[in-house]
C-alpha cells in the first residue's frame, strides 16, 4: 500500500496558496498517495502531516500548537514550529554569533522607545508581511499607533533597524530539503512607506528566481546549521527549511528569517518539486 502523506493548509486556502498546488501529483510520480487538508480538518492519522500553507496560524497559534503537538507524524517536528513561530528566535540565533538584523521586542504595556533611524515594526507572531510596517523618526507618532494596535490584540511586536538595501535587491529566501540547498528566489520589496496589511493572510510577494552567491549560502548554512544545534535536531530530519538573508548597511548579508510557509516552487527550478518528493520519500523512510 501507498504511504498517506497530508499536506496541511487552512480553511482559506484549503489546496495551498497556489506555489506548491501540483506536489500531491508529484509525489504520486514516486509512489506517494499526497491530498491537501486543512490543518484544523485533519483527523485521520497519515503516515506522514506536512505543514505546507497553514497561513492562519498567527491568530490562532495557541490552538495550532496544540495541535501540532497531537499529531505524531508532523513535520516539521512540533516543538521546532512553536520555537520558529515566534520572531523571538532571533535573539536565540543572534546569541549564537550569527549575523542577523538587531532585533528588540517591544510586548504588551512597553512604550515604543525613541527611534533615529528608519524601522520596520511587526508582530512577533505573523507571516508573510502581515501586520509589518516602516516608519521613518518623523513618523514617531503613527509608529506608537501601529505599536498601540498590536498590542490591543495582545501581540508582541519586533523592532528591527529598516535594511535600505531591500529597496533595490529584495531578499533573498534560500530554499532546503532534507538539510540539502535545494534553490532560491528573490522578493521584491514588502513594506511600503505609508501601508500596514492589517487584514489579509499574507502580502502579496513580488518573486523572481536567482542564483545566490557564496556569502548567502554560507550564511544560509551557518543558520541550519546553528538552529539544529540550538535545538537538538540534525539537519537531516528538517524536511524542508527556507532562510532568508538580505545586504546589510555595511554590504554584508544578514540572517532575517528562517523558515516560512513558501518554498517558492513556481520561480524554481522543473526539479525542485521532485527533490521535495525525494525528500518526502526519504522522511517516511527515516520514520
Amino acid at each position: 500500500m501507498s504511504p498517506r502523506v497530508l499536506l496541511a493548509s487552512c480553511a482559506e486556502l484549503p489546496d495551498s496558496d497556489g506555489d506548491d498546488t501540483p506536489l500531491p501529483g508529484v509525489l504520486a510520480e514516486v509512489g506517494v498517495k499526497a491530498e491537501w487538508v486543512p490543518w484544523d480538518a485533519i483527523s485521520e492519522p497519515a503516515d506522514l502531516v506536512v505543514l505546507r500553507a497553514t497561513w492562519d496560524y498567527p491568530h490562532r497559534r495557541d490552538e495550532f500548537l496544540a495541535w501540532c503537538d497531537s499529531v505524531p507524524q508532523l513535520a516539521n517536528r512540533a516543538d521546532l514550529v512553536r520555537w520558529n513561530t515566534d520572531k523571538a528566535y532571533m535573539a536565540d540565533l543572534a546569541e549564537t554569533g550569527l549575523r542577523v538584523v538587531p532585533t528588540e521586542l517591544v510586548p504588551p504595556g512597553v512604550e515604543l522607545a525613541a527611534y533615529e533611524t528608519e524601522i520596520a515594526l511587526k508582530p512577533s507572531v505573523g507571516a508573510g508581511s502581515q501586520g509589518a510596517g516602516r516608519f521613518l523618526p518623523a513618523e514617531r507618532e503613527r509608529a506608537m499607533a501601529h505599536v498601540a494596535a498590536l498590542h490591543a490584540q495582545g501581540r508582541t511586536v519586533v523592532l528591527q533597524p529598516y535594511q535600505p538595501a531591500v529597496d533595490e535587491e529584495g531578499e533573498t529566501a534560500l530554499v532546503f530539503f532534507g538539510g540539502r540547498y535545494s534553490h532560491a528566489f528573490v522578493k521584491g520589496p514588502m513594506l511600503p512607506r505609508g501601508t500596514v496589511e492589517m487584514s489579509a493572510l499574507f502580502v502579496e510577494e513580488r518573486l523572481r528566481p536567482t542564483v545566490p552567491d557564496g556569502a548567502r549560502r554560507t550564511l544560509a548554512e551557518d543558520a541550519l546549521d546553528a538552529a539544529c544545534e540550538l535545538r537538538g535536531v540534525e539537519r537531516s530530519e528538517l524536511l524542508y527549511a527556507r532562510v532568508d538573508v538580505l545586504t546589510g548597511t555595511d554590504g554584508a548579508p544578514l540572517l532575517l528569517e528562517l523558515a516560512e510557509p513558501s518554498l517558492g516552487f513556481r520561480q524554481a527550478d522543473p526539479g525542485a518539486p521532485l527533490r521535495f518528493a525525494s525528500a518526502v520519500r526519504a522522511e517516511l523512510a527515516r520514520r
